[in-house]
């Protein structure tokens, strides 16, 4: 076997380096997820401010959080981005040139950006920032990219629909940073730039408002022909890719899920794996991107007898609840990447609480409750690094060390007596009955 080692970023062996590590790039929609994304693997997180960015319904981060963000990822050598990629308004231009320059002071590593002018005001306002392109924009070709870098961007975030042999290309002609989506929720529309959310209910998807109009549940109906009296009649059309229900989703693309193609996407060139997901759990945000942490690690640490374990798979289920799809990597999507049929067989969990100490002399762990749980529940423990082990809750006490037989209010604190050893800031979760 050839002696392969990871060295810094670039996967080495003896005959030079091959390729770049990818970087792993979690979501985090509030403080405590962003801990979790970093202390589960995480090399960079990706946040929103309280203006200038698409998620208007996340907690969104204060310039305090931010600062108190890269205060602690920065302790685990771990970046942070601020999505500013909002199409602006003339009214929003007022507000940039201080927004970014609190950014480049409370510590932030970079920003992410569609729009031309906030680009340009924020490399008069805040120079130290760097900037990486949006999805927003729509980057589909090298000269595209060639152009970003020209303007000062180190990194591109590709449209959605752009396929590996594309990225191939892309890195073949231009020596700049390509980032990617490689998991979660995919907007239908190009590249995320959508008008249906303004059109139903005047909420601006390209400003931080998106109602997910694209995920209602839609009946599909035709103009049918005049009758005898001369008045027209409409009748429902059912679609044969449909079926035979009432629960029809016309716009919802399947998950995105590239984690058992990811030897292809370190290949093609991809610099960075772009996981969705900022209004997710912490459950969401710990458990994918530590299967990524994993399998980036594994790859690199052997490429040429990596295998996808199966066990990193059954733990991407566990938190999602969609089933999944390569997008446009392979090519161009059909209807089997599409979600008609609300009811998909796909085992539920639900995260039940954070061990928060353990005493090893009596092996009783302390959690922190999220969900309730009860004794004679089958319940699951895994955390960054430690393999998952389920066992059934037999012995429960309050936090006044009173037996209880379930824990059923929000946050509280219960101590249960596990079957192996567990971790400050490792995670609980039970299957849905």
């Amino acid at each position: 076997m050839a002696d392969t080692s990871v060295i810094s970023s670039q996967i080495i062996t003896p005959r030079g380096p091959l390729l770049q590590k990818p970087e792993v790039l979690a979501p985090a929609g509030n403080l405590e997820k962003l801990k979790y994304a970093v202390r589960y693997g995480a090399d960079a997180v990706y946040i929103g401010g309280q203006s200038l960015g698409l998620r208007a319904n996340a907690d969104n981060f204060s310039f305090e959080e931010m600062q108190e963000a890269a205060e602690f990822a920065h302790g685990y050598g771990s970046k942070v981005y601020v999505a500013t990629n909002i199409i602006a308004h003339n009214e929003d231009l007022h507000q940039v040139d201080d927004f970014m320059r609190n950014l480049e002071r409370v510590g932030i590593d970079a920003i992410i950006v569609a729009d031309p002018a906030l680009i340009e005001r924020t490399k008069q306002a805040a120079p130290g920032l760097e900037l990486h392109l949006s999805t927003q924009a729509s980057t589909t070709n090298w000269q595209t990219v060639q152009f970003w870098k020209e303007e000062g961007l180190s990194r591109i975030v590709l449209a959605r629909e752009v396929s590996l042999k594309e990225i191939r290309e892309i890195k073949e002609h231009v020596d700049v940073e390509i980032e990617a989506f490689v998991h979660g929720a995919m907007c239908i529309s190009y590249s995320g730039r959508c008008v249906l959310s303004n059109h139903f209910t005047a909420r601006d998807s390209n400003r931080g408002g998106c109602s997910q109009s694209c995920r209602w549940k839609y009946d599909l109906f035709e103009s049918m022909p005049k009758d005898d009296a001369g008045y027209g009649r409409i009748g429902k059309k059912s679609l044969p890719m449909f079926g035979e229900n009432d629960d029809e989703f016309t716009m919802s693309s399947k998950d995105m899920c590239m984690l058992e193609y990811l030897p292809d996407m370190i290949r093609a060139g991809v610099d960075s794996f772009k996981i969705e997901g900022r209004m997710k759990s912490i459950h969401y945000v710990a458990t994918v991107a530590n299967q990524y942490r994993r399998a980036v690690d594994a790859f690199c640490a052997d490429p040429d007898h990596y295998t996808t374990k199966p066990e990193w798979m059954e733990e991407i289920w566990k938190a999602s609840h969609r089933s999944m799809t390569t997008g446009f990597f392979y090519g161009v999507p059909t209807g089997v990447d599409q979600l008609f049929d609300e009811n998909e067989d796909i085992p539920q969990y639900d995260f039940a609480g954070l061990v928060t100490g353990y005493d090893p002399r009596s092996g009783i762990a302390t959690i922190q409750q999220r969900n309730k749980f009860s004794i004679g529940d089958t319940v699951e423990f895994f955390g960054p690094k430690m393999e998952r082990y389920g066992m059934v809750v037999s012995e429960m006490w309050n936090e006044k060390d009173e037996p209880i037989t379930s824990a059923p209010h929000a946050m509280m604190t219960v101590k249960l007596r596990v079957d192996k050893p567990v971790s400050e800031h490792d995670m609980m979760r039970k299957g849905k009955k």
